[in-house]
């Protein structure tokens, strides 16, 4: 293939252009935001876990102790009732008055006791509550982390995106400039080549592989024509020769 020596230096224009495509990709995917949302969005997780888990406990709590206390409101009016009863003189029987006796009794041994189960439950309660409460506060400040953090990286992906097409649009514009038989063939090198399908030689070293050619690929290079293209024998590469090529 022949390619005018202005041409082979254009496509190094286009080979630089590429490679900074490449960093910029790199770059916008290596973000440390990245990394930093990915860290609080695992402890985002597990705090709302334990959040809902808390929630359901103080629900739970909740539901408890209105039963619990429901439990003593009935205890309650049904030994106000028998007292009632027992101070109205309505029962003459001495049999009947010591079972209601016995059952007054009873009643309030019953409500002492479930009185104390409704502060048990009250207390179990309480600490959900807090324990509600505080990790309430702490989903709050993990997520304004994790909404600085996609800030920055919005606004560092905007700025690379922006560079980017910026860069794109430059590339577009030499590569329509460089013969489209010889920018085929860059663009199969580069995909072949991990991104580089065109080199400097420079002081007889191909800037591709970094090998230095030996004498006979030099003296071949040095023999063909200057719009000859020609290719490292190492790494396949376009071989662009300079004023620094050393021939």
């Amino acid at each position: 293939m022949n390619a005018a020596p202005a041409d082979q230096i254009r496509l190094l224009d286009v080979q630089a252009l590429d490679v900074r495509l490449q960093q910029l990709a790199h770059k916008r995917k290596s973000l440390p935001e990245h990394a930093e949302i990915e860290s609080l969005t695992k402890d985002l997780t597990q705090l709302r876990d334990l959040l809902v888990a808390a929630q359901t406990e103080e629900s739970d709590c909740g539901r408890e102790q209105t039963k619990a206390e429901q439990d003593v409101d009935q205890v309650r009016q049904r030994a106000a009732r028998d007292q009632q009863r027992l101070d109205s003189g309505a029962v003459s029987s001495p049999k009947d008055l010591e079972n209601l006796q016995r059952e007054i009794v009873s009643l309030a041994k019953r409500q002492g006791d479930l009185e104390e189960i409704v502060l048990e439950v009250m207390e179990r309660r309480e600490s959900a509550q807090e324990r509600v409460s505080e990790l309430t506060g702490r989903v709050s400040a993990v997520q304004a982390k994790a909404d600085d953090a996609t800030a920055r990286r919005d606004a560092a992906q905007g700025e690379l995106d922006a560079e980017a097409a910026s860069v794109t649009k430059e590339r577009e514009l030499i590569a329509g400039s460089v013969p489209d038989d010889l920018l085929k063939l860059y663009d199969r090198l580069r995909e072949k080549q991990g991104g580089i399908g065109a080199a400097r030689l420079h002081q007889r070293r191909c800037e591709g592989c970094r090998l230095e050619l030996d004498v006979t690929e030099v003296n071949e290079i040095r023999a063909s024509a200057p719009d000859k293209v020609v290719r490292c024998e190492n790494c396949s590469r376009i071989l662009v020769r300079t004023s620094e090529s050393g021939l």
